[in-house]
C-alpha cells in the first residue's frame, strides 16, 4: 500500500440511470476510502454533451444518496474543468510529449479501411509525429506521443500483473479538432487534481489504464493504484443486460421494493468475501473490506439470493420506518398509519419486499363488504358459516379485547363445536382478510379491533343469519 493518503472516486456517465453493477463500484471506493481512513469522491463524467442529461445526474446522485454512499465532497462535473485539460494538453505539447496531427478524416478513413481490409488491428501512425506544421492553416487534432518500444506493466491489485507491449498502443488524441478534450484527457487530469490514490472500476477500462498511464508518465506525475473489478453477469453468464432483469437501482428501490442496506449487502458479497459471512453490518464492511478479496471471475446476479437477503432486513427494519415506505401504496391517513405500525411486527414476518409488506397489509384497510379471493370464497361453505356465527357470538360477549381474551374465546368454541382449531381459523381468516394466507388469526383480529372483526364476520353470513 502506497504511503500516500487514499483517495478514491467513483465516476460514472449522466447518461442515464445508475446502473447496478455502477452502485457496486462506487460501494467498492466508498467502503475502501473508509477502511483505510481516506476520502471518497464522486465525479460525473459529462463530456458527452449529446448524451449528457441533468434527468440523469439527478438519478445518479439521488441513488447514490439512497444507498448511504455519497462523497465526501460534493460533486466534480468533468465539463467544467475543460479549460484545465486542455491547459495540460498545451503543456505537454511544450514538452515534446504530444504533437499537432494535420492528417484530415479522409486520410484517416482510408488508413482504417486498408487496416480492415487486411485483418488486422488499426493502430495509427502519423507521419506529423515529427513533422513540422505545413505552411498554412489546416485543422488538427493534438495527439500523445505513446511510447513504440518495451512494454507496459500493470501491478492490478485485483487482476495481479498486467503487460501490454507499448507497440499496441497508439498515439491517442487529446485534444479534438474543434480544441475540445477529449474523455481520455479528462479522466487523467481530474484524477491528478483530485489527488486520487486508487483508481477501482470496472475491468472493462483496463485497457484504458494503459493509455491513461502515458499522459501520467509524460507529465512525470504520480500514478495512482488501479483495481479493475470483474463485470457482473446475469444468471446465465452472459454480461447483465436489460434481459435479465432490472439494471438502475432506482427500480430495485420503487418496484422491486429493495431496501437500501440489503442491496448494498448483496453487492458487497457480489464479488467480494469475508469466509462464509453472508449478512454485514455496515460498521463490519468498513473493518472488514479491502480489495485482497476481490475476486477475478465476474459474478452472477442471483435474484432470489437478493429477495431472501431483503426479508432479513425488513424483519430487522423499524416499524415505523416500514410503515412510512409503504403507506402511499395504501393510501392510508395519519389514524390508519399508527394501525399499521401497531401491526407490523406480524405482517413484516413473512415479507420479502415492500410490495409484499404494503399487499400483507392491505387487509387492514379494506372497504367492507370485502371481496374475497376465490381459495378464501371456497372456505365459506354453510357449515364453515355456522362455525363463524357462533365465533361471531362469543366475540360479541367479550368485554375485553385482548390477544388472550381472543385466543381463549375461539379456543372455546372450538371445544363446544368439536372441532379443530383450524377448522374455525380458516374460515375466520378468509372472512377477515378475504385471503386465504394473513398473520396469525389471533393478531389479525386484535388489529382490525372488536367491531370491526364482528362486522366482518356479519358481512360473511347468510342473509337468513
Amino acid at each position: 500500500m502506497s504511503a500516500r493518503p487514499v483517495v478514491t472516486r467513483f465516476a460514472p456517465s449522466p447518461t442515464g440511470f445508475l446502473h447496478i453493477g455502477g452502485a457496486r463500484t462506487a460501494l467498492f471506493n466508498w467502503l475502501f476510502a473508509r477502511h483505510h481512513g481516506g476520502k471518497y469522491l464522486v465525479r460525473i463524467e459529462d463530456t458527452d454533451r449529446a448524451r449528457s442529461t441533468q434527468p440523469a445526474i439527478d438519478a445518479i446522485i439521488d441513488g447514490l444518496d439512497w444507498l448511504g454512499i455519497s462523497g465526501d465532497e460534493p460533486p466534480v462535473f468533468q465539463f467544467d474543468r475543460a479549460g484545465r485539460h486542455a491547459e495540460v494538453a498545451e503543456q505537454l505539447l511544450a514538452k515534446g510529449q504530444a504533437y499537432r496531427c494535420f492528417l484530415t478524416p479522409e486520410e484517416l478513413a482510408t488508413r482504417r479501411a486498408a487496416a480492415q481490409a487486411e485483418r488486422r488491428p488499426f493502430r495509427l501512425t502519423s507521419e506529423w509525429r515529427d513533422r513540422d506544421a505545413p505552411a498554412e492553416a489546416r485543422p488538427f487534432v493534438v495527439r500523445i506521443k505513446a511510447p513504440t518500444e518495451g512494454e507496459t506493466v500493470i501491478d492490478d491489485l485485483v487482476q495481479g500483473r498486467v503487460t501490454v507491449a507499448n507497440a499496441e498502443l497508439d498515439d491517442m488524441v487529446l485534444l479534438r479538432s474543434d480544441g475540445s478534450p477529449t474523455y481520455m484527457l479528462a479522466v487523467v487530469v481530474d484524477d491528478y487534481d483530485m489527488q486520487v490514490s486508487h483508481v477501482i472500476r470496472g475491468d472493462d477500462h483496463l485497457n484504458n489504464a494503459f493509455r491513461q498511464l502515458t499522459i501520467v508518465r509524460a507529465m512525470r506525475w504520480e500514478e495512482p493504484s488501479y483495481a479493475h473489478i470483474p463485470l457482473i453477469h446475469g444468471p446465465d453468464g452472459a454480461k447483465l443486460s436489460k434481459r435479465h432483469g432490472a439494471l438502475g437501482v432506482d427500480a430495485y428501490r420503487d418496484e422491486m421494493g429493495i431496501l437500501p442496506e440489503a442491496l448494498v449487502n448483496y453487492l458487497l458479497r457480489l464479488g467480494w468475501g469475508h469466509g462464509d459471512d453472508e449478512i454485514f453490518a455496515r460498521e463490519q464492511a468498513i473493518e472488514w473490506f479491502d480489495l485482497d478479496h476481490v475476486g477475478k471471475s465476474p459474478s452472477r446476479m442471483d435474484w432470489k439470493k437478493l429477495e431472501n437477503l431483503n426479508g432479513h432486513y425488513i424483519r430487522e427494519a423499524d416499524d415505523a420506518r416500514l410503515a412510512k415506505l409503504i403507506e402511499h401504496k395504501l393510501g392510508i391517513s395519519d389514524k390508519g398509519l399508527d394501525l399499521l405500525i401497531r401491526a407490523m411486527p406480524e405482517i413484516k414476518a413473512r415479507a420479502h419486499d415492500l410490495n409484499a409488506l404494503a399487499d400483507g397489509a392491505r387487509f387492514l384497510f379494506e372497504q367492507r363488504p370485502l371481496t374475497l379471493d376465490p381459495a378464501a370464497a371456497a372456505l365459506l361453505t354453510p357449515d364453515s358459516r355456522v362455525l363463524l356465527a357462533t365465533t361471531k357470538a362469543a366475540f360479541a360477549a367479550l368485554r375485553a379485547w385482548t390477544l388472550e381474551a381472543i385466543e381463549a374465546a375461539v379456543r372455546q368454541v372450538a371445544e363446544e363445536t368439536g372441532q379443530k382449531l383450524g377448522k374455525i381459523a380458516q374460515p375466520l381468516r378468509a372472512a377477515l382478510t378475504g385471503r386465504t394466507t394473513s398473520p396469525g388469526i389471533f393478531d389479525v383480529l386484535l388489529h382490525l379491533g372488536q367491531g370491526e372483526s364482528i362486522a366482518r364476520i356479519d358481512d360473511q353470513l347468510e342473509p337468513t343469519e
